[in-house]
């Protein structure tokens, strides 16, 4: 995937590789700009969350967040002025006729507020419409590792596009699909079919009327098994786990502790609940403990009185920067301050840990520790939707209180078997080793493909085991 900050995202799935002898450690600076690549965080100039307390896991732990080139930011920066200024000089140019307006522009209509923020569609219109081809491109196959999409080409830079008829076969980097399981040809097509064929596509109704089926309690079981805990509740979207459950856990005269990067569910589901939110670094230790201790000492404003719960809210794997979260040092923080800690694991649940059970397994930790443990089975399952885990007590009061449980519609039979089937995979019950082998097989892809990046000479950022990999394109025109 790409963004408007000239940001690449590259997803290593998982694809046959023959994996040579020895280990690749992190990677090495090729660069030769004589930038360093380390803990540096190029934005504030400070180390990136490093703490004085040593651990046998930060040995093995490399993030690189190197600074961008003075040069290439002032060229990055004058590029995209140039591309606003000239959107501009024709914005001005169609407003008085003299050239055509191939866009579709809101009426002004009076009394009426616009739906559309005017620098939204500005950029939409004049820089994001030239490169526009670069995604929305019809996938015309199974989207796996290698995909079919349709050939376009457009006669005036974007704005209109006709199909040629051919098909051209590229291989899928913009993907989340890290172990592979999100293929028509899998070992879980013949299960999937089996159940389509025996209860449909579809429940309608919700988990508290008559949509829950013997397979949404079965994959309930499985999945609290699969993470270590006692019971687990799962959810028919994944952004709405999020968004749909913190409301549930917590509200006013509550403290929500969220890391600046957290994704755009945590961000909504942390307003929706009411309780006072504050945000801290990304993976500072610091700065959270700070504020904790802020929070303890000085307790709610003006009336002084203790928070009702403390909520620190983190990611396992940060979908954008490609960072992993200082579990360890969030936990040490977590029991000193008698606070709790809610944490998504949708891009690391199945994609990281010797047993692809996420951070948690990534560093040896007690799945026990971390009060509620959410993910999602939208990436490593190849399905959709998904869960959160933690004790009966958290898990029965989801099942009563949570909007996901009492107004979403189940989620259908094929998709929660789809979960199944690649859950049990992934844990061994098939007797096969091929879940094991996939997980590994992903760990030395990530590795390889950021070390190679790295070597030539590449920005990149993220930690040395993360399967989400953001390649720094910077200049507008080299995005496409």
């Amino acid at each position: 995937m790409a963004s408007g900050r000239g940001i690449l995202e590259v997803n290593t799935t998982m694809e046959k590789t023959d994996m040579p002898n020895g280990r690749i450690g992190g990677p090495k600076n090729g660069h030769k700009n004589g930038h360093t690549n380390g803990y540096k965080n190029g934005v504030n100039g400070r180390t990136n969350g490093k703490s004085d307390h040593k651990g046998n896991w930060q040995e093995d732990f490399y993030e690189s967040f190197e600074e961008t080139p003075l040069f290439i930011a002032i060229l990055t920066y004058i590029g995209y002025a140039m591309m606003v200024i000239v959107g501009h000089i024709r914005d001005f140019l169609r407003y008085y006729g003299i050239e055509k307006d191939k866009s579709c522009t809101e009426p002004k209509m009076e009394g009426y507020v616009p739906l559309f923020q005017s620098w939204e569609s500005f950029y939409t219109r004049n820089v994001y419409r030239r490169i526009r081809d670069c995604w929305n491109i019809p996938i015309a196959s199974c989207a796996g590792s290698h995909i079919d999409v349709i050939e376009r080409v457009t006669e005036d830079h974007g704005w209109n596009f006709d199909m040629t008829g051919r098909k051209l076969h590229v291989m899928n980097f913009g993907s989340y699909n890290y172990l592979g399981f999100a293929e028509n040809k899998t070992l879980c097509a013949k299960t999937v079919q089996e159940v389509t064929e025996k209860y449909g596509v579809g429940v309608c109704a919700s988990r508290q009327e008559l949509g829950y089926l013997d397979v949404h309690r079965q994959l309930d079981e499985l999945v609290a098994e699969f993470l270590g805990v006692e019971a687990a509740i799962t959810v028919p979207m994944g952004f709405a786990t999020n968004s749909m459950n913190m409301p549930a856990l917590v509200s006013k005269g509550c403290l929500i502790l969220s890391d600046e990067l957290n994704h755009a569910s945590l961000i909504l589901g942390s307003r929706l609940t009411g309780a006072t939110i504050r945000v801290y670094k990304h993976n500072d230790m610091k700065d959270l403990e700070r504020r904790l201790r802020e929070a303890v000492c000085e307790g709610q404003p003006r009336t002084h009185r203790p928070w009702k719960k403390i909520l620190i809210v983190v990611e396992g794997v940060y979908s954008m920067e490609g960072s992993i979260v200082r579990l360890p040092e969030i936990l040490r923080l977590k029991k000193k301050y008698k606070a709790y800690v809610y944490l998504d694991e949708a891009h690391s649940i199945g994609a990281m840990g010797p047993h692809g059970r996420g951070v948690v397994d990534y560093f040896g930790l007690d799945p026990r520790d971390v009060d509620i443990l959410m993910g999602t089975f939208t990436k490593s399952f190849g399905s959709c939707g998904g869960y959160i885990g933690g004790t009966k007590r958290l898990i029965n009061h989801l099942k009563v209180h949570s909007h996901s449980a009492i107004y979403s519609c189940a989620m259908a039979a094929p998709v929660t078997q789809q979960v199944i089937s690649t859950m049990s995979i992934i844990m061994g019950r098939d007797g096969s080793g091929e879940g094991r082998r996939r997980v590994q097989q992903l760990k030395w892809n990530t590795r390889y493909f950021r070390k190679r990046l790295h070597e030539k000479g590449f920005i990149i950022y993220g930690n040395k085991d993360s399967p989400v990999v953001p390649l720094l394109i910077y200049m507008p025109s080299k995005i496409a």
